[in-house]
């Protein structure tokens, strides 16, 4: 049994980026550092915490690649720590959702989303954890791009706010239950 796992939270590095559609993994996997009480350091093209709990060890990433190439920071991750895809945990934005609603699943396809794309591309199976945090789709005439990568009004925010709480929360849960627990829980 792999004493490893490994939680991502997608998004992209920089101040522009911030607070916006795309980067609300970051700002779940930065939400679970927090409760942790842990320390973000750089490690190639990534951000990683390095803890143990619940006598595992726990590997926390924001890949520094920006969105589209995020698997390019995970795979290498996953092959150092010798970590079964089946031990990983991404949390991510969907379009699909809309804001403040969350999906868990066990695994699935990438559903348009690149980040992911690049995830299963990189890793080679579709066969890992995944939080979504719903982001809602873009008005009419807006493209998707400058949806994700514009903020929330404040109405949205909030929600969304509350979102990336249990997103985090959810992530907690995953080190001390199977993860189908997890998703009875909070689907």
């Amino acid at each position: 049994m792999n004493d490893v796992k490994v939680i991502a939270g997608l998004g992209n590095p920089g101040k522009k980026y911030e607070k916006t559609r795309h980067n609300v993994g970051f700002e779940a996997v930065d939400q679970l550092a927090s409760h942790l009480q842990a320390s973000w350091k750089q490690n190639n093209n990534s951000m990683i915490i390095e803890t143990r709990i619940n006598n595992e060890k726990l590997i926390l990433i924001k890949p520094l690649t920006y969105m589209n190439l995020s698997g390019e920071a995970i795979r290498p991750l996953l092959s150092y720590y010798n970590v079964d895809a089946e031990d990983l945990l991404v949390m991510y934005d969907d379009l699909d959702l809309e804001p403040g609603r969350l999906r868990l699943r066990l695994k699935g396809g990438h559903g348009g989303h690149n980040g992911i794309r690049s995830i299963i591309d990189q890793i080679g199976t579709k066969e890992f954890k995944r939080i979504r945090i719903g982001v809602g789709r873009p008005s009419e005439g807006k493209s998707v791009v400058t949806h994700v990568l514009g903020t929330f009004p404040p109405k949205e925010r909030s929600l969304v706010e509350k979102a990336i709480d249990l997103a985090a929360e959810a992530a907690g849960e995953w080190l001390y239950k199977p993860f189908d627990e997890v998703m009875n829980q909070f689907n």
